[in-house]
């Protein structure tokens, strides 16, 4: 059985981004999504963290989702990007970043959480 991987994009740079870090990271299992090794992983969804999050979140659950990445740019771009991480990691384990290194140019560290909740 894989592990569901879903992936918030901020909603700003998804207007002229084509995702194509976020993406090659995903598929070549670099950057973030080492953590993965041999697991098999699937993206089950890619969309950015605007708009109503919670129906998001909520869809996230209810199709066997176990952990969000908030993209590079969320990280770099986004003034919630710290309560986004806590809201996820209220259901979800949480990796903050999605390709670069863990650690931004700028020094942002990028934020690891685990879930609070059990995964069902």
């Amino acid at each position: 059985m894989s592990k569901k991987i879903a992936v918030l994009v901020n909603e700003d740079t998804m207007q002229r981004c084509s995702c194509g870090g976020c993406l090659k990271a995903f598929m070549n299992k670099a950057d973030s999504f080492e953590r993965y090794g041999d697991e098999d992983i699937e993206l089950f969804g890619f969309t950015h963290s605007g708009g109503d999050l919670e129906k998001k979140l909520a869809s996230f659950k209810k199709n066997g989702v176990t952990t969000i990445h908030l993209s590079t740019c969320t990280r770099g771009k986004n003034d919630q990007y710290e309560s986004i991480a806590e809201r996820c990691a209220e259901e979800f384990d949480v990796v903050g970043y999605t390709h670069g290194g863990a650690v931004s140019k700028e020094g942002k560290v990028a934020i690891v959480l685990e879930a609070r909740s059990e995964h069902d």
